[in-house]
Formats: C-alpha cells, sequence, structure tokens
C-alpha cells in the first residue's frame, strides 16, 4: 500500500540517561536530557541535519518542577522547549507546553499526527525529561549546579490544568498523593474479586515480575534488577507498605534522569529529506478519553474510559489482541495494568509482556514523560518486525485521561480522531454525587492506610445511608484501623464527621 503524501510517520526516536551511580555520570539537567535526546532523535532520521532545519514545532511534555508547589532547587528554564531548541540549533516556529498527565506523550503524537495530516504543522519534535535524581542529590549541597535558564520567545504554556481531575475534597482527604489515590482503586477491585490481601499481593508480584526482566535488559532503567513474584509481593524492611496494599517495590520509581524526543513528519516531507523507508513509522489507531473523577465513579475500582480507548484505538487499525507484537501498559501501580487486562481479556502471562520499557516502578516514573520512552522503545522494535503492531496505553491523572496508539511500520492512511461518540459512552453513566463535608451514617466502600512518617492514617471513601452520596474521611481511630489493616473492612458501618479541615471517619 502507497502512502498519501500527507500522512503522518514518525522518522526518528531517541533516548538519553544520566544514572547517578554509574562512573560516567554528568549531572545533566532535565535540558540537557531533553537536548541529548533530540540529538539522538535526529542521528536516527538517517539525514539530522536536513530534519533540524525543518522542524517547526516542538511540544514538549511538562517537567514535573514546572508544577504549583513543586520545588526546583537547581533552578529551572522559564521556556523549556526553547531551552532544549538552543542547546541542539534548533529553529522552531512555534513551542509548546502541554497540560499535566501521564497521558500526555501520547496526546501530543496524536495531536501533531493530526496537524501534519492537515497541513499546519510540517515537522514535529515531542521532547521530555526528568533530573529527579540529580535534583534530589544536590538539593542541599553547597556545590550544586544551577540550571536555572532565562529564555526569550514564543510559547504556548498550557497551564498544568489539574481541574479536571483535582478538587478539594481530594486535596483534604490525601488524595493528591498517587498511592493513597490509587491504593483506594485497588482495594475496591480487590473486593469486587473477593480476594484476600495475601492472594492480591501475590497476584500483584506476579504482574509485575516479568517486568523486572525486561528493565533489567534496558540500559536507560533506574533500576536494572530481576526480582521475584516473591520477593515483590512479600513485606521486608526494604520493601515496607507505602500505602496499604501496595509494597514499596510495585510502587513508581520518581528519582530517574532519563530524556526522551520523537520526531514526526509527513510521508511526502519524509521523502523529501530523504528518510530511509525503513524508518518510518504509522499510527495505525488513536484514542484520548477521560473518566469520571475518581470519588464519582459507580467503581472505583476501574477505569470504563481506559478500555473503551484502548478497544477504540486497536478497532481503528483493524487489529485485535492477538495480532499484537508488542504491549506496553502504563504501569505507575498495578491497577491501571489490572483494567486494562480485565477488560480487554489480556492475559497477564502473555509470551509478548505487557511492557516494552520495563515499568514505572523498575525503569522509571519520569513525571508525565513516561510513555514517551514506550512509544521509543516500541518504533525501535517495530522497526525490528516489519508489519507487526504494537500498542502504548498512556494514562494521566488516577486513571482520569488516557491516550492509546497503535503502531505499525505497515503504510495507512490517516485516520481523523473521532473520540466524541467513545467519549460520549463513559459522559453517558451518570457519576455518583460527591459531598466534600458529611456528619451521619455511612457504608465503606474502600480504602487505604497512608503509612507516612509521622504514623499511619486510615483514608477511607464510603456510601452514605441517606442519599447514596460518596464522602471521603480520614481516620486515626484505634479500632478502625486495626480493622482497615486487617484487610477485611469493606461494608463497615461508619460515623463521619466533618470537622474544618476534614472529614473524619470511626467504627459506629
Amino acid at each position: 500500500m502507497r502512502s498519501d503524501p500527507t500522512t503522518p510517520v514518525i522518522i526518528g526516536v531517541g533516548q538519553s540517561g544520566d544514572r547517578i551511580d554509574t562512573p560516567d555520570y554528568q549531572a545533566w539537567s532535565s535540558i540537557d536530557l531533553g537536548a541529548a535526546a533530540t540529538r539522538n532523535a535526529l542521528a536516527d532520521t538517517g539525514v539530522a541535519a536536513g530534519v533540524a532545519g525543518s522542524i517547526d514545532v516542538i511540544a514538549a511534555v511538562r517537567e514535573m518542577e514546572n508544577m504549583p508547589h513543586v520545588p526546583s532547587p537547581l533552578g529551572r528554564s522559564n521556556n523549556y522547549p526553547r531551552s532544549v531548541a538552543r542547546r541542539v540549533g534548533l529553529t522552531p516556529e512555534r513551542v509548546l507546553v502541554e497540560v499535566v498527565g501521564g497521558q500526555s506523550p501520547q496526546s501530543l503524537v496524536t495531536e501533531h499526527a493530526e496537524a501534519i495530516a492537515k497541513g499546519s504543522a510540517d515537522c514535529v519534535l515531542i521532547v521530555g525529561a526528568e533530573a529527579t535524581s540529580t535534583a534530589r542529590h544536590f538539593a542541599d549541597r553547597d556545590d550544586k549546579p544551577d540550571f536555572g535558564e532565562e529564555i526569550d520567545g514564543q510559547l504556548d504554556d498550557r497551564g498544568p490544568y489539574f481541574e479536571d481531575f483535582i478538587d478539594m475534597t481530594m486535596v483534604r482527604h490525601r488524595l493528591t498523593s498517587m498511592p493513597v489515590a490509587y491504593a483506594l482503586a485497588e482495594n475496591a477491585r480487590r473486593n469486587r474479586l473477593g480476594v484476600g490481601v495475601d492472594d492480591h499481593r501475590r497476584a500483584m508480584g506476579r504482574l509485575f515480575a516479568p517486568f523486572t526482566e525486561v528493565a533489567a535488559a534496558n540500559p536507560f532503567a533506574a533500576s536494572p534488577v530481576i526480582r521475584s513474584a516473591d520477593e515483590l509481593a512479600t513485606i521486608t524492611d526494604a520493601n515496607r507498605v507505602i500505602a496499604q496494599p501496595y509494597p514499596r517495590l510495585v510502587v513508581a520509581r520518581d528519582l530517574v534522569n532519563v530524556g526522551s524526543a520523537i520526531i514526526l513528519t509527513s510521508a511526502a516531507k519524509a521523502t523529501e529529506m530523504g528518510v530511509p523507508r525503513e524508518k518510518w513509522v504509522f499510527l495505525h489507531g488513536h484514542t484520548g478519553l477521560r473518566e469520571h473523577a475518581l470519588l464519582a465513579r459507580p467503581d472505583i475500582g476501574t477505569s470504563p474510559a481506559a478500555a473503551i480507548a484502548t478497544s477504540g484505538a486497536l478497532e481503528m487499525a483493524g487489529v485485535g489482541v492477538a495480532d499484537l507484537a508488542t504491549v506496553d501498559l502504563y504501569s505507575c501501580f498495578p491497577i491501571p495494568v489490572f483494567n486494562v487486562c480485565d477488560a480487554l481479556r489480556f492475559d497477564v502471562d502473555t509470551p509478548i509482556g505487557l511492557t516494552v520499557t520495563g515499568g514505572l516502578p523498575f525503569f522509571g516514573g519520569p513525571g508525565h514523560n513516561y510513555s514517551s520512552h514506550a512509544i521509543v522503545e516500541t518504533v525501535e522494535r517495530l522497526r525490528r518486525q516489519p508489519d507487526a503492531f504494537g500498542l502504548v496505553v498512556a494514562n494521566g491523572g488516577i486513571m482520569s485521561k488516557t491516550s492509546v496508539g497503535v503502531y505499525s511500520t505497515t503504510p495507512t492512511t490517516w485516520t481523523p480522531r473521532s473520540d466524541r461518540a467513545l467519549q460520549a459512552r463513559i459522559d453517558d453513566t451518570a457519576p455518583l454525587p460527591v459531598a466534600e463535608f458529611f456528619t451521619g451514617s455511612a457504608t465503606l466502600d474502600t480504602y487505604t492506610v497512608d503509612h507516612g512518617k509521622r504514623g499511619p492514617v486510615g483514608v477511607v471513601v464510603a456510601t452514605t445511608h441517606d442519599d447514596h452520596t460518596r464522602v471521603a474521611a480520614l481516620t486515626s481511630d484505634d479500632a478502625l484501623l486495626e480493622l482497615l489493616e486487617t484487610g477485611d473492612p469493606f461494608g463497615a458501618e461508619l460515623t463521619i464527621e466533618a470537622t474544618e479541615g476534614a472529614n473524619s471517619a470511626r467504627l459506629a
């Protein structure tokens, strides 16, 4: 099949790393990492100079340090994409920084592939990087480097845009902590399945043990260590509980120094620049959907949006689960992986595996940029398997926003985005009402225990007796905490009292 000249193609991909525990550690900033990844992506095209001169748009994944209330102890750029451009010698007409969320990399690929197909962009660089490990290492030292940078030029900063999945009810009840929020969903799913705590921990270990094998072979992985299912599931001093039911080793690892870059253009432009045909990778299927707010979901233990987005992208591509040669399911915690596997009947023991990087607990969780690395790895693998198909599922918020891509070297024509009908299937399911403050009786739906430095605090989600409204509450009540720690508190009757800062819960 010949490609339509306007069809968007990925022509170059690259990664960079700067592991703090290696002899060649450079103490690179996120700008340095983004620039190194960009150079690698340019070199990957085979015609670096020609492609560099054609890049007219740079779209950057938002760095973690470019978010409200997140410190940047070493300083940061006021215009990250133009800082990267200056390092590499690029002169884009337009640059942007995307909103928050791990859906960003795939969402940016889809958005700019469509822009290329419509002729509103010529050649696009998508870049992202995090240097959180270096920032932590130098934060309190006198010899810390200065990563601050001021640069002039146009910037479309789309803003953090937390509002679609974070509200004051969540802020008051510790649900801005991702381990706490995801643990609520994890335990809700466990309750639905009727699985005990120990069996569930073993299932999480079994799910993630193959991920560690992929990470161990990945030179960019933060934790390239093969671990058994038992090691991941067993609670020890080195694998302490973060938030029930999560031990440390199944939680996304945020101390990383990695960057990635993806270059897209049209088939016509790729031909004009002389990019070898074997470099081209096409986006066959794509979706981007939003889920109801966490507390308003009828079943907190699932995200229909993620399942519908994944099946919708596969349907657009004309392939099924059995046709896939590579898969990367977003894996900040076990539940996003379980959620897609449950809905699409993925076998967690599939020989092709469920990650191409090693996953967020083992490859590392570079802020919102993880799935860029998944896309890079997918492109590289598919080039070695002509006409095979690869799936990337990117997740943002608390299974709040899902963006999916299906890739192949097989030529295709561009299919415009058609998410509206799929989104309607989610929006047609009425969300439950949520009360920020509540006093009265309620039944426990799901829970976690946050094991912070100041001691355990219970976090519960319950449904009120009088009007079936969802309510979140905190507890330090000894009797309730003891019940939560047993792992079987579902259906417990609670007395909830609204206080000045948050709702407080105790056993009725």
